[in-house]
């Protein structure tokens, strides 16, 4: 059952004071946001999302645009962390769902719905679809906005509630709380800047032209000259096992770029994780890596992604495949994102 928290105390008096205050009531909010979704060609907006699912909190500017039309959904979403080598970058566009990493030259194509599948807590026509199919929603009116209580529809089961605040003037976004099942914040979302209907270019999701925008300036070169030094690293070690699994045996390779560490874990959900330094790929970022059925997947401070039987990310030069054909895929996310804030071992 939904924990109202503090809303249902207030969702009284804020009824009381909408006539007064010439606020729109529930019922009006609802029908503005479903002509919007309805109606809206796309949207630009920056925002600021932290994290709390790991021992220190994880931050990341967000930069979106969309643009839709009757045949077809455009999406690039920007990261960043303060690690600007390890920018990154979703796209959709015709061609499909693309993960970009252009510091270390990386791509790599899906073949996905993304972001259909799941809410995304970043997307404004997402959290305006999870206030409409929540017959269960609180709503309330605070200074000069309002503010949804709703049930999520994100892939990682943990994120069990979510507080969505919208401006009054136009019914922007402001900002994005989902909670745990203790109503503690595991992430928020403040937007900086929205605005809607913006005219945009396809070129704008064009996975070359990203490509190499972002290659213009020097941090290319001077993340090669850093991997090359780069021969030895600490191992990190998942802080969550699934139950009844536990490291059976841990191996180190040479390989030519350093080390290479293969963790293999036995019992009821098997796995074998691999760590080894992330070489910038020697073919052009312009031909992606092909993947098949996949889903960019956020952990902590980086995106990885999500094939049928395979977790791959890299976080601070190293590469980490997590690789198991018995684990569901919200187990392998929670391994990954463990492994994140793990002191190295």
């Amino acid at each position: 059952m939904k924990k109202a928290r503090w809303l249902s105390l207030v969702t009284l008096a804020s009824v009381l004071l909408l006539a007064a205050c010439g606020d729109k009531s529930q019922e009006e909010v609802i029908e503005e946001l479903d002509e919007t979704l309805q109606t809206m060609s796309g949207y630009q907006t920056e925002a600021t999302m932290t994290m709390q699912t790991g021992q220190e909190p994880r931050q990341y500017d967000v930069e979106i645009a969309h643009m839709q039309n009757e045949e077809n959904r455009y999406y690039r979403v920007e990261l960043q962390n303060e690690d600007e080598e390890q920018n990154q970058m979703i796209l959709r566009n015709d061609e499909g769902v693309f993960l970009l990493t252009p510091a270390l030259d990386k791509s790599f194509r899906f073949q996905s719905d993304w972001p259909n599948n799941n809410s995304q807590i970043y997307l404004y026509e997402s959290l305006i679809g999870d206030i409409l199919t929540d017959t269960e929603r609180e709503f309330a009116v605070e200074e000069d906005r309002y503010v949804f209580e709703t049930n999520t529809n994100y892939q990682n089961q943990n994120l069990h509630q979510q507080e969505i605040v919208l401006n009054s003037d136009d019914l922007s976004p402001h900002a994005v709380r989902v909670f745990d099942e203790d109503y503690n914040t595991l992430v928020e979302v403040v937007f900086e800047s929205f605005t809607l209907n913006e005219t945009l270019e396809r070129e704008a999701f064009d996975m070359d032209a990203n490509m190499e925008s972002e290659e213009e300036g020097e941090e290319p070169a001077a993340v090669e000259e850093e991997e090359e030094d780069e021969t030895t690293f600490d191992v990190l070690m998942p802080s969550h096992e699934p139950a009844n699994t536990e490291l059976a045996e841990s191996e180190e390779v040479e390989t030519d770029v350093g080390k290479r560490v293969i963790l293999t874990y036995e019992g009821d959900q098997p796995f074998t994780i691999i760590q080894q330094p992330a070489s910038i790929s020697a073919a052009s970022g312009t031909s992606p890596t092909e993947l098949g059925y996949g889903e960019p997947e956020v952990l902590g401070d980086v995106v990885g992604v999500m094939s049928e039987e395979t977790l791959t990310w890299t976080s601070d030069g190293i590469e980490f495949i997590i690789a198991s054909d018995s684990m569901e895929s919200e187990e392998m996310s929670a391994v990954a994102e463990s492994m994140t804030s793990t002191s190295a071992k």
